[in-house]
């Protein structure tokens, strides 16, 4: 992940695969959050997707989905490949949940076309 943050989670999808959440609160508002899908490859673990917000405004890796709008960077050969846009403009707590919920039901998708770039045989 690009920074840290006060809360992180990490949850293994399998032994190659894991997803990380961090994100970071004020006054109980979310301020800052990522949402970032890994992939154990060449011996280290690489992004394959990535949500994020910062609304703070002193990140470069984060966008504020409050005025842009929800976002996933999509990774190839550990460099952004696209962007494709998620929802618009919305509360970051909110923004979070759908992250989380997009992620889970595109899962097997983005595994799949992480491993068919990369030439990987998983099965």
């Amino acid at each position: 992940m690009p920074r840290d943050y006060d809360r992180e989670f990490t949850a293994a999808v399998n032994h190659r695969i894991r997803r990380r959440l961090g994100f970071d609160t004020a006054r109980g508002t979310v301020v800052r959050f990522v949402v970032q899908l890994e992939y154990h490859h060449d011996g280290e673990w690489q992004t394959v997707v990535r949500y994020d917000h910062d609304g703070t405004g002193n990140s470069e890796f984060g966008h504020d989905v409050t005025e842009e709008g929800l976002h996933i960077d999509i990774y190839r050969d550990e460099e952004k490949e696209a962007t494709e846009y998620i929802a618009p403009p919305l509360p970051a707590a909110a923004a979070l949940d759908r992250a989380e919920d997009h992620l889970a039901k595109n899962l097997e998708r983005y595994i799949s076309r992480y491993e068919r770039w990369h030439g990987i045989n998983s099965r």
